[in-house]
């Protein structure tokens, strides 16, 4: 199953209002980070390796906002570090679906009934909580380096999803996870856990990363996935991609990156060329688009490419090309 109908048709409408004023560039998602700070130490992410300095500051709620309204983008996925431990998170998603946008708040879930009280979060068809699950309790407990997280996070899904929320979730994997993993996490999350839609990602290559040897290649990632998706399991699981994405992942459709359409925006401005490697910042989302190198980018160009899969490059280049075949668009509508 592909992303909800309705996210659907405003993505979809908006790509035709894009694609009717001529622009050839422009952002369907941002990966908003509005601090770099985490209370948990995971082995596969670069955020927390930032000097303490940056670790303890926090983006001004009317700076997000600015950035979102400069670039247009209908959906924005806030991430970091952990948002929970910015004061005024709640505000930020208030203000996001005032104006419509489609607001994905990533979290580890270790914060939400701790500090519960501290928010005023609302229900709403716009807003969604998206928690980081990278496996059953053994494994996601050693992806995050701490024994307890997964437990916590069954806790925090319940807890949300008996408030009214919409809760989404995250998996990363790994070179050293197996279809069998795969399966196992997200039938648990499908058919137990019950949340609305389902995230998916190979692993990518933070150079900050504290482990460095688990990065799948492209031939490793395809294998991976095909042989998870295979007995129809991709339809039957609610995951929130575009059919032909899913096509990509386990190599059945090949696309070049598409990294201008979800860019990241952070503390630093805008992320060159995305939120995975750090070639400058630019201050506008404009900026980004008219001074960035983009076709020195992509698997064949720039080593540092050679082995990514990521949804931030390859997520748009598949919508972009479901609009344009009416087939395509169809089978998004209509099947995963």
């Amino acid at each position: 199953m592909s992303m909800p109908l309705r996210q659907s048709l405003k993505v979809g409408s908006y790509l035709v209002r894009q694609r009717l004023k001529g622009r050839d560039r422009f952002p369907l998602l941002v990966e908003l980070e509005p601090l770099f700070a985490c209370n948990l130490q995971c082995a596969g992410c670069g955020k927390i390796q930032h000097p303490a300095d940056e670790l303890r500051r926090r983006m001004p709620v009317e700076q997000a906002l600015a950035a979102m309204e400069e670039c247009g983008a209908p959906m924005v996925s806030i991430a970091g570090g952990e948002p929970l431990m910015h004061p005024e998170i709640d505000r930020l998603v208030d203000e996001l679906v005032k104006r419509r946008k489609y607001v994905f708040l990533c979290t580890n879930a270790m914060l939400v009934r701790k500090w519960w009280d501290r928010y005023h979060f609302r229900p709403s068809q716009y807003f969604s909580f998206v928690v980081h699950v990278d496996g059953l309790k053994e494994r996601h407990d050693a992806s995050v380096c701490k024994d307890g997280v997964f437990d916590e996070v069954v806790e925090a899904i319940r807890f949300l999803k008996g408030k009214g929320f919409r809760v989404n979730t995250n998996s990363t994997f790994f070179s050293d996870d197996t279809p069998q993993n795969i399966i196992d996490v997200l039938d648990f999350l499908n058919d137990e856990a019950k949340v609305d839609n389902m995230q998916i990602s190979p692993a990518y290559a933070y150079e900050k990363a504290p482990d460095q040897a688990h990065f799948p290649g492209v031939t490793e990632t395809r294998e991976l996935f095909s042989k998870a998706f295979a007995g129809g399991n991709r339809k039957r699981w609610r995951l929130n991609h575009s059919p032909l994405f899913l096509d990509f992942l386990e190599g059945k459709a090949d696309f070049g990156c598409t990294a201008w359409g979800i860019p990241s925006y952070s503390l630093f401005g805008w992320q060159r060329p995305c939120y995975l490697m750090s070639d400058g910042y630019a201050a506008t989302y404009q900026e980004l688009v008219e001074t960035t190198d983009w076709e020195a980018y992509g698997r064949g160009r720039d080593d540092r490419c050679a082995n990514c899969m990521a949804h931030c490059g390859y997520e748009p280049s598949a919508v972009l090309a479901t609009m344009g075949s009416l087939r395509e668009s169809i089978r998004a509508v209509t099947t995963g």
